[in-house]
């Protein structure tokens, strides 16, 4: 007996409490939640929030992410710098842990979600079960991609305590973590299950 999906049996589940519901019904019997087939305009909210989030990844970038005094010295970084900087200074585990929360995680979630979009726009049947998979792994990692503002912050918090240091973000601060904010936003909108509306047969 073939898989019949609930699509294709006229019925539909809710987002809040995940009971089903007949297709024509547009609330739920449970909990009042509004109930949609699919999310509404799902692939256009999701390139919306994903060209939003790579304009500001320029100047995530480009412009200083900290900015570090002392009596002797002064020295502005980028993230890149920063990397550059703790590499040299022998730090290679935080410079790799920034360098991969900084760099590699951002542009993996900006790539794999444009990637995934593209597909369903297309109505792609190409390998859903590991484009299901990529999703997954998106939206799993979007909560650790605050690291970097993390590690700002705390040391900003811990040099302010010295009187002979000073440590503050710099502007790029907001825009890197406006970046992450809205490659949430742009998972949250992407409706995984247009990935197997074209793949009845898997």
């Amino acid at each position: 007996m073939g898989k019949v999906s609930a699509a294709a049996a006229g019925l539909h589940a809710c987002p809040a409490c995940r009971q089903l519901a007949a297709a024509d019904c547009h609330t739920c019997a449970r909990c009042g939640a509004a109930l949609h087939r699919r999310k509404p305009d799902s692939i256009r909210k999701t390139w919306a929030w994903l060209l939003a989030a790579a304009a500001l990844y320029v100047p995530a970038n480009t412009l200083p992410i900290m900015e570090a005094r002392s009596i002797q010295e002064a020295q502005i970084d980028t993230i890149m710098s920063g990397v550059e900087y703790l590499w040299k200074a022998g730090s290679w585990g935080l410079a790799l842990i920034v360098f991969t929360a900084s760099i590699v995680v951002p542009c993996f979630k900006l790539a794999g979600l444009a990637w995934l979009n593209w597909t369903v726009q297309r109505k792609s049947a190409f390998a859903p079960l590991a484009r299901a998979r990529l999703y997954r792994l998106i939206d799993f990692i979007g909560r650790w991609s605050m690291l970097d503002v993390f590690v700002v912050g705390l040391l900003v918090t811990l040099v302010q305590l010295r009187i002979i240091a000073e440590v503050r973000a710099g502007p790029a601060i907001a825009a890197f973590g406006a970046v992450v904010v809205l490659t949430m936003f742009a998972a949250h909108s992407f409706e995984p299950r247009l990935i197997w509306d074209y793949c009845q047969d898997e």
